[in-house]
């Protein structure tokens, strides 16, 4: 396992650097990020969730399924303690910012294309849980935490995003084995096969656009990469160590965790008039740096899972 996601994240970094290059040379500017981010999550993810659970029911899936949401329910919840115990609010204007980077990763854009790499379709038939957990959780403590307040109508937008309305339909096609046409399906699954390329051209897009000397004089920087990208991942791996669940449903759970800080983490310190320069720094920093914590946090699984 720790070979095959450090080759498959190493692939990945290639994509990044690629992108790097590409927005530097002004090949694409922050337009043409926006429109690639949003064809994203938009058009790509949604036919990535949808194709996958295109597939014959199981009870063993459905049962894996119902495990892997109880899984991410516990593996946020872990993240959460874990982030209000080592990032307090005293002399911390950014706590928020930081406890909420810590918590939400980047389970979409990063987890998709890297457990479909080792874990393959089941793999992330059951990552489908995780996010959504993620965009329920994120629209509710996420944005109470930036906003200071909680509002009904932004987890209503929270429930009608693109990757929670797709794993509803999908859940609903693969109980009542409801089956796309297949000349839809097999267009729908050439798209979903441009997810790993774009995910990395959008990360990439995202890291040119950062001050590098900057983040790395930044400690506090560091000090929630570890928290997101080592203490988090390592909680959650204890617990599913203790628990014994299945082989997949672990190591789904356990990479979505492990992933590095969530993009909407930027988004919604744009919309809240946060410092989101800073959230990007996090976003751009705990990328790079999750190719070797990932590997390293899947290297510690194998003596226990």
């Amino acid at each position: 396992m720790f070979v095959l996601i450090f080759n498959q994240l190493l692939k990945m970094l290639f994509i990044m650097l690629l992108a790097v290059i590409c927005f530097k040379i002004g090949l694409i500017n922050q337009e043409g990020n926006r429109n690639l981010s949003n064809l994203l999550l938009m058009v790509i993810n949604p036919c990535v969730i949808l194709t996958v659970y295109q597939t014959d029911y199981d009870p063993r899936l459905a049962r894996g399924l119902l495990i892997s949401f109880a899984a991410a329910f516990a593996a946020h919840i872990i993240a959460i303690a874990v982030a209000r115990l080592m990032i307090p609010s005293k002399n911390n204007e950014n706590y928020a910012i930081d406890r909420f980077a810590a918590v939400y990763s980047n389970c979409g854009f990063i987890g998709i294309p890297l457990i479909n790499s080792v874990l393959g379709s089941e793999g992330v038939f059951y990552l489908t849980a995780y996010m959504t957990v993620f965009n329920l959780l994120a629209w509710t403590h996420g944005l109470t935490l930036l906003s200071r307040k909680f509002e009904l109508k932004r987890l209503k937008e929270g429930l009608l995003s693109p990757m929670v309305v797709a794993s509803l339909i999908a859940v609903v096609l693969f109980f009542v084995q409801l089956r796309i046409p297949g000349v839809i399906l097999d267009s729908m699954e050439y798209v979903a096969d441009m997810n790993t390329p774009v995910a990395m051209l959008v990360a990439g897009f995202s890291l040119a656009q950062t001050d590098i000397r900057k983040i790395m004089t930044n400690l506090r920087i560091y000090w929630v990469s570890i928290v997101k990208l080592l203490l988090v991942p390592l909680a959650v791996l204890v617990f599913l160590w203790v628990l014994k669940l299945d082989y997949t449903v672990a190591y789904t759970t356990l990479i979505a965790a492990a992933c590095p800080t969530s993009a909407t983490t930027t988004m919604l310190c744009i919309r809240f008039n946060h410092n989101y320069k800073y959230a990007s720094e996090i976003f751009s920093f705990t990328t790079v740096l999750s190719i070797i914590t990932i590997p390293l946090v899947t290297l510690a699984a194998s003596f226990l899972l």
